[in-house]
């Protein structure tokens, strides 16, 4: 994970099914995601989205 992803710690994934699911956009805080959420559902009332902390786990390095 490059550092312009650790800022935005919010992560927005749309459910397409059945091709996999897309990250569709990434927030800084809970409360902007939320509130592009409700504006997609009253755009697109049929799409699925979920909202998730994406913790970045680092990779280990084989030795």
């Amino acid at each position: 994970m490059y550092y312009g992803q650790r800022l935005y710690g919010w992560v927005m994934i749309r459910l397409l099914p059945p091709m996999p699911p897309l990250v569709f956009a990434r927030f800084d805080n809970l409360s902007d995601a939320k509130r592009h959420s409700q504006t997609l559902k009253q755009l697109m009332p049929d799409a699925k989205f979920l909202i998730f902390l994406d913790i970045g786990l680092p990779i280990e390095q084989e030795e």
